[in-house]
């Protein structure tokens, strides 16, 4: 790019001719100054990065930096077309070589541990398509976002200093999404984040207790769920109304399973395992990838589906985040996505309260059993809806992708 950042295109097929587009913006460095303080009182990092009180915020349809550009319009994509780009956030949190400053542990001064905001944070683009959405990919197109995010795990985890690579993808405006281009983000982090830490305490806790993995065993447990079902055969077609009632089992295959958890904190929220334990996506195998799209785009497609009102769909906003095994824990955490939307009902969002905001201790208004089950029957209801029918009528809601994005 202009400035120096790394852009990469993933093509499924032949990649168009003409890709070598030079970036001709007038861009100035990217010049991020970001640190990293530690709370003394948790433990937990803390990133502060004033400099991206600067990034792009809801720019008009026609100024996306996220669409290919045209002529007139140059944008962060110098290609005509694409089908998914990645490349590295103008303004992110973390930023600089990874392992030239690591993070210092608390020696002298134990309550002001800080270092400099090192690592990476880059944008996938999704599609080209700026109207479009994740559930509005084909089979193909969800498959190269996935072989995305497994190259980019594969090249981020392995520079020094970094602890843990997230993907994620955030959609909606009642999310905080600046940027309503399809897309979703790449961090690599050079600290373990809390709720990663907290899994970790878990799951040695539960190794010591039983002697196995706690991951393999809650997996097992939600598949058991299905009662006479032999959970070998289990399939999206299986998993239908005649199934008990108190199942958290949203939707399986042969190779995932995707299950509202027991204590979920959210209204709507799914867990979504591959059955076999991995630590991260390069851990998965070709059965596996294969049939990851179907698997995914069913359980987005059916939360685009919760919060209908008679011709009126509304979207539901929400956060894609896929947690990976950070290093030196591959052999005890598992790669899984939490799925999960900040609304309740068609008209009402969940928002935080004091207790959730001030002690992160979260109440839920929605049982999990009655959340599989709509998500269940949501699915059923739409089982013979091609992708494309998931778009809302437009004017009826805001739509789409990711929080923090490119900037």
């Amino acid at each position: 790019m202009a400035d120096g950042r790394e852009l990469i295109y993933y093509d499924r097929g032949t990649p168009p001719t003409g890709r070598a587009v030079a970036d001709l913006r007038p861009l100035d460095a990217v010049a991020p100054s970001s640190e990293v303080r530690q709370d003394p009182m948790t433990g937990a990092w803390v990133t502060v990065a004033a400099h991206r009180q600067a990034r792009t915020y809801h720019p008009p349809a026609d100024e996306c930096p996220l669409c290919p550009s045209r002529e007139g319009r140059l944008s962060e994509i110098p290609a005509g077309d694409y089908q998914v780009a990645v490349f590295e956030n103008r303004f992110p949190s973390l930023a600089g070589e990874p392992g030239t400053h690591p993070v210092p542990p608390a020696l002298d001064d134990p309550l002001h541990s800080r270092g400099p905001g090192i690592g990476r944070c880059e944008v996938v683009c999704f599609t080209a398509d700026h109207d479009a959405s994740f559930a509005d990919l084909d089979e193909d197109r969800a498959r190269l976002v996935l072989d995305a995010w497994t190259d980019r795990t594969a090249e981020l985890s392995v520079l020094p200093g970094v602890r843990q690579v997230y993907c994620f993808e955030n959609r909606g405006t009642e999310i905080g999404v600046t940027l309503a281009h399809p897309h979703g983000q790449v961090y690599a982090l050079p600290f373990v984040p809390p709720r990663t830490a907290k899994m970790i305490d878990q799951a040695a806790r539960h190794r010591a207790a039983t002697g196995r993995n706690l991951f393999d065993d809650l997996v097992a447990a939600e598949r058991a769920s299905v009662g006479s079902l032999s959970t070998d055969s289990l399939s999206t077609d299986s998993l239908s109304a005649e199934r008990p009632e108190d199942s958290r089992v949203v939707l399986a295959g042969e190779y995932w399973t995707a299950f509202v958890p027991f204590a979920a904190r959210w209204p709507y929220e799914v867990h979504l395992f591959p059955n076999r334990r991995v630590p991260d996506f390069t851990g998965l195998n070709e059965d596996e990838r294969a049939e990851f799209p179907r698997i995914y785009l069913d359980l987005l497609r059916r939360f685009d589906r919760l919060f209908g009102d008679g011709d009126r769909q509304v979207r539901a906003p929400y956060i894609a985040a896929w947690h990976q095994a950070p290093a030196g824990h591959e052999d005890e955490l598992a790669l899984h996505l939490e799925l999960f939307t900040v609304r309740r009902t068609a008209d009402k969002l969940k928002y935080l309260a004091g207790t959730e905001s001030g002690m992160e201790a979260f109440m839920n208004d929605v049982a999990p059993e009655f959340a599989a089950r709509r998500l269940r029957e949501v699915g059923q209801a739409g089982a013979a809806t091609p992708a494309t029918a998931s778009r809302p009528t437009p004017g009826t809601t805001d739509d789409t992708t990711d929080e923090e994005a490119q900037r």
